[in-house]
């Protein structure tokens, strides 16, 4: 099995393994999973910081990289927020 079928594999397993048992459990009291998911959620932030700074060719390329991805962060959190905001109105949500 090739590294992108693995790769595959990895991601698809568990997120049907997930949507799976939510559907099986869907009937059942709903369980508050935001302080897991958060905590999740900082984890991988952490894992990710620290992929980039051990990593001597991805911190020499930040300057060049940097604006640019500041820039798309940016204009897709601006072009978001326009568009739900126009979709808002449309469906006359509020």
């Amino acid at each position: 099995m090739s590294n992108v079928m693995l790769n595959l594999v990895v991601l698809i397993v568990p997120l049907v393994a997930g949507v799976s048992l939510g559907y099986a459990l869907r009937r059942k009291r709903q369980a508050n999973l935001s302080k897991v998911t958060f905590g999740i959620i900082i984890v991988l932030i952490f894992s990710l910081g620290f992929s980039i700074g051990s990593n001597n060719e991805v911190l020499s390329s930040l300057p060049r990289v940097g604006l640019s991805a500041l820039v798309i962060a940016f204009l897709a959190i601006l072009f978001s927020i326009i568009f739900v905001e126009l979709i808002r109105r449309k469906v006359r949500l509020g």
